[in-house]
């Protein structure tokens, strides 16, 4: 385990540490879990934007065109509600 110390507003701190508390964790826990998604949330959206480029669209639209172009099923249907 390694130590940082972050200066954090007034404020966000005491707002830290009441969440923390009511969710039973420490602040230590809270930040780490906190740091932990949205590092997750980062490399997520920087994979999807990789594969994004790797993609070709004339590839999209050739299994688009594949797809049967059949009518939803009865409970797969949107119904239209009159108000």
């Amino acid at each position: 385990m390694s130590t940082l110390t972050v200066q954090l507003p007034e404020s966000l701190k005491k707002t830290i540490e009441v969440l923390a508390a009511k969710e039973g964790y420490s602040v230590s826990q809270f930040l780490a879990s906190a740091a932990g998604e949205k590092l997750a949330v980062v490399l997520t959206m920087d994979y999807l934007r990789r594969e994004a480029d790797a993609g070709r669209r004339e590839d999209f639209e050739k299994y688009l065109a594949s797809v049967r172009n059949d009518p939803p099923l009865e409970n797969d249907q949107l119904k239209q509600s009159i108000i």
